[in-house]
């Protein structure tokens, strides 16, 4: 596999993925209502969940307030329908949550992760390994409010020091405390992931 090369410059979708509740650190609330304001004023529409209901609802309900575009994937068979946002752009529903995610790379430019729990952790990591795989040439980046993520990042950065991630992969995840530093970043973010196989097909030598 070649390396996978691309310069953030053009970002018109921005998918965020983030929790369903606000949770209790109004930091990160606060964040959110941001970020989302941030787009308006940017003229960046939004890609998200499709949820009405906690940071999701409250990003959401920022874009639409600025004029902003924001477009909902949702498969609403698994989720009760007061969960869903009526007032979208435009929702699209899906048949699962595999396909949700295929959906929101397709339709974005580049990813944040605010924090959440297990499913946002699991957008993120998947988006990474995209990534790492050649097979996602959009930047990724970490909206590390109130040290949230700081745990995480200190796993990454142990795996490449136990040689089990590169480098150059590690710094596929674009992190920041504000959200004008983050888009920032990724406007000026240039993707490139280390080949994870040699020719012979089997894992390289110096993490995954």
């Amino acid at each position: 596999m070649q390396d996978s090369t691309t310069t953030g410059v053009d970002i018109q979708q921005l998918c965020v993925y983030c929790g369903s509740s606000t949770g209790s650190n109004p930091a990160v609330s606060q964040a959110a209502v941001s970020l989302g304001r941030l787009l308006g004023e940017r003229n960046i529409g939004l890609v998200y969940g499709g949820g009405a209901v906690g940071l999701m609802g409250r990003i959401a309900n920022e874009v639409l307030a600025g004029g902003g575009s924001v477009t909902g994937i949702i498969p609403t068979s698994l989720f009760p329908p007061e969960v869903t946002h009526d007032g979208l752009t435009e929702l699209i529903d899906v048949n699962s949550m595999h396909e949700r995610k295929a959906a929101m790379m397709e339709r974005a430019d580049a990813f944040v992760a605010l924090p959440g729990g297990f499913g946002t952790l699991e957008e993120l990591v998947e988006a990474l390994t995209w990534a790492q795989l050649g097979l996602l040439d959009k930047p990724v980046g970490l909206l590390n409010v109130d040290g949230y993520y700081d745990h995480l990042l200190a796993f990454f950065d142990r795996a490449v020091e136990d040689q089990l991630l590169r480098p150059s992969n590690r710094a596929l995840i674009r992190t920041a405390d504000t959200p004008e530093t983050l888009i920032d970043s990724l406007l000026s973010t240039r993707v490139t992931a280390a080949p994870k196989w040699n020719e012979l097909g089997q894992t390289e030598t110096g993490g995954s």
